[in-house]
């Protein structure tokens, strides 16, 4: 069905990457989008290099497909989890936070394909220059650690400004969000908050009900002041996170107030005193279902969008 550049690129069946959620993309995840057909990513966060190691073997056992692992470049261990990558010989490698350029000529050499993610048109264009495959564009619906464009600015900005493939990113759940996403020029999409909602996620099921529960007002941005902003649900921390920031809290008192906050959410399941960071997204996804599941409805969707829109333009 698809043989875009970027499929081809990538050796994958469907133009679906998977978001490199820290804490929640684990090699069960990934794997599991991998083997539906799409391209899977563990999100190494801030994880030791040891455990990238187990997390990126046990992916090889669950899945013979292509995955990726997403290296947040401001890791205190990003030297020793890149190593782990190369020594691993992961195909793709998705970066965030950062300039992954010294690192691209060792990751070349040993094939894998290098995508990161953006969030605005100069950088891309930077990142371009200095030999990376492909872009992610990620619009500020996504959640989490978010730039100040929207989805539809960004992806047709970035998509005229490079030549490379473009993959759209934030505030996409279903066929339509595809079908919206390549009339802007992407090549494919990079889907998080759809996934934690799935089986195979291994997030505390507190975490998957509070996606659940999500309408498309339940999320606010914290840490805009600090330039660092971040999308969440609303809660009991974002409330005295919020309060805090408004009274002019310190860049460091708030980073402390947020330290371990993403796994008490994702693994201990407390979603009152946790981060949980999920994309505006999150009022389409009513329900938990199988990756393979998803997948299929994201796919088997799309002919009766392209329908509907022939029929809106030629009426």
């Amino acid at each position: 069905m698809f043989k875009n550049k970027l499929c081809q690129l990538l050796n994958i069946e469907y133009p679906i990457l998977q978001g490199g959620m820290a804490w929640v993309a684990t090699a069960e995840l990934a794997a599991a989008v991998s083997n539906a057909g799409g391209l899977g990513v563990i999100g190494s966060g801030h994880m030791p290099p040891d455990a990238l190691r187990k997390e990126i073997q046990k992916a090889k056992v669950l899945t013979s497909k292509v995955f990726g692992v997403n290296i947040m470049l401001m890791s205190p261990f990003v030297k020793e989890v890149m190593q782990v990558v190369i020594d691993e010989r992961v195909p793709v490698v998705t970066t965030g936070a950062g300039n992954p350029g010294e690192y691209i000529p060792a990751l070349k050499a040993i094939g894998s394909k290098v995508i990161p993610v953006v969030a605005s048109v100069a950088l891309a264009k930077r990142l371009e220059r200095i030999g990376v495959d492909a872009i992610i564009a990620e619009g500020w619906e996504s959640g989490g650690h978010v730039g100040e464009v929207s989805t539809m600015s960004l992806v047709p900005l970035v998509a005229d400004a490079v030549s490379i493939p473009v993959i759209a990113a934030g505030g996409i759940a279903d066929s339509r969000g595809i079908i919206a996403a390549l009339a802007l020029g992407a090549a494919g999409v990079q889907i998080g908050t759809r996934f934690v909602a799935s089986k195979e996620c291994t997030a505390h099921d507190n975490y998957k009900q509070a996606v659940i529960k999500a309408k498309e007002r339940s999320t606010v941005l914290t840490g805009v002041s600090t330039g660092h902003p971040v999308r969440v649900i609303a809660n009991k921390l974002t409330r005295e996170y919020l309060e805090r920031e408004k009274n002019g809290a310190s860049e460091a008192e708030l980073e402390k107030m947020g330290a371990g906050k993403l796994r008490a959410a994702v693994i201990d399941g407390d979603v009152d005193n946790g981060s949980v960071m999920i994309g505006q997204i999150a009022g389409m996804v009513e329900e938990v279902k199988s990756v393979d599941e998803i997948i299929q409805e994201l796919v088997k969707g799309l002919p009766t969008v392209v329908e509907n829109i022939n029929h809106i333009v030629q009426s």
